[in-house]
């Protein structure tokens, strides 16, 4: 039976009991010093604080044995682990539980023959109502899909300033509120709007059918002048001729936490599965095969203004280990800012942290090789990625932070702010960085 059970007053925030175990966290002593139940004193009658370390404890001792192939002790401290986490507990509780999860998958991904044994009946699901649902609950729950929209479409405004005809590419055009607000936006220039094209990329149809009936919808009642061009298509598989840029029309595009499925290394991955980590990355920035090619595709087209929205984590790590302790920060954050918000009894709360962060849990810390797809890293290396591809930083503008940093107090969402870093803006919760946005333009 799982220990679920109510917090004593006040639940302490995962980052405040990170916070005083941080600097522990990457010496070994912290597995043998961690406060441990015993008989008399049973996981649940410790102090919140004292749970949270025990099962951070657990989680890196299990990823130890993991990582060592040590796979007998892995098993006993999963066993541990599956008494004390649960999906529906406290916040510690619930991040723990999609860690462990993702542990004992990649245990099993090492052995590829009963791995697929055990998913041989599996049917792929891929409901798309259901992908698109859980998205829009992540927009309505976070502020940073907003927060992002709003920056990027003010970016964009501003670089096509006196612009008569506008293109903008949507690298993932799966929620339609951000261009309803740059048609908006456009409406009310001076100059009035200009001829608006915007390009939606999205693996599927009906996806972008719903977002085109929106917009154009939007710009009759407007009397915009606008069109929408459908690309059917992953970014993997996108042939930049679909997008159909033409001479004459300024051109802008957004990726919205895309580019990071682009860092898989451009090397002959073994996909039999290493329980200690990914070589492939000692990698230099500068030859990074599949993200170059991507983003030198987009340097060709010439935007005026290129808007990236990325996670600011370093989950890209080559062991298991650095991924763990980056990515539990991260989670914990996340898990603490529904927390706080969202009654744990909702079930669209568990949703989102099933079938969002469950699933980028999973590709962290289970997958290795082209399977690992969530493969974030800081802005600082991103900056560097995007400035070798001929692209020059656009500071973003106080007024876009003004704005950003008066949606955070008109929603009431309190615990995060926004700072500035060389120009761009980061989205933080309490302290911890979460996501940034940066702006772009080709250098000559």
């Amino acid at each position: 039976m799982v220990a679920t059970f109510q917090e004593d007053n006040v639940t302490p925030s995962p980052l405040q009991v990170f916070s005083f175990s941080t600097m522990s966290l990457t010496r070994p002593t912290l597995l043998s010093s961690s406060p441990s139940p015993s008989p008399s004193s049973p996981f649940q009658d410790l102090k919140p604080e004292e749970r949270g370390l025990f099962l951070i404890h657990l989680l890196l001792t299990c990823a130890t044995h993991v990582a060592s192939g040590s796979l007998q002790n892995a098993n006993a401290a999963l066993d541990q682990l599956s008494h004390l986490v649960s999906p529906d507990g406290d916040t510690m509780q619930r991040v723990a539980a999609y860690f462990t999860e993702a542990l004992a998958n990649r245990i099993l991904k090492s052995w590829p023959g009963l791995y697929k044994a055990l998913n041989a009946t599996q049917r792929s699901t891929n409901n798309v109502s259901e992908e698109v649902h859980v998205r829009r609950l992540f927009f309505d729950m976070f502020p940073i899909l907003k927060l992002s929209y709003l920056l990027a479409n003010r970016a964009i405004l501003e670089a096509m300033e006196g612009e008569k005809m506008v293109h903008v590419i949507d690298l993932d055009a799966s929620e339609p509120s951000q261009w309803l607000a740059l048609i908006q936006g456009f409406n009310s220039r001076p100059e009035g709007p200009p001829h608006l094209r915007i390009t939606g990329v999205h693996r599927h149809k009906e996806v972008l059918d719903q977002m085109a009936h929106r917009l154009i919808e939007e710009a009759e009642k407007l009397d915009i002048p606008f069109q929408f061009n459908p690309v059917v298509s992953s970014l993997d598989c996108l042939d930049v001729e679909q997008l159909r840029v033409k001479t004459g029309e300024a051109l802008g595009v957004s990726s919205v936490l895309q580019l990071h499925n682009f860092l898989v290394p451009d090397v002959n991955n073994n996909n039999g599965h290493s329980l200690s980590g990914d070589s492939a990355l000692s990698l230099p920035i500068s030859n990074s095969g599949r993200i170059d090619r991507f983003l030198n595709a987009i340097w060709g087209l010439t935007p005026k203004v290129l808007v990236v929205t990325e996670q600011d984590s370093d989950h890209n790590g080559s062991t298991l280990m650095e991924r763990l302790l980056e990515s539990l920060y991260t989670y914990a954050a996340l898990f603490d800012c529904l927390e706080t918000k969202v009654p744990r009894t909702c079930q669209d709360r568990t949703k989102v942290e099933k079938m969002l962060f469950g699933e980028e849990i999973k590709s962290i810390i289970a997958c290795e090789g082209s399977e690992r797809r969530e493969r974030h890293e800081k802005l600082d290396k991103w900056s560097r990625r995007i400035d070798l591809a001929g692209f020059g930083n656009v500071p973003l503008s106080y007024f876009a932070m003004l704005q950003a940093r008066r949606l955070l107090q008109g929603y009431g969402f309190d615990g995060y702010r926004i700072k500035e870093e060389s120009g761009c803006a980061v989205i933080c919760w309490q302290e911890r960085p979460l996501y940034s946005v940066s702006a772009w333009r080709c250098r000559k």
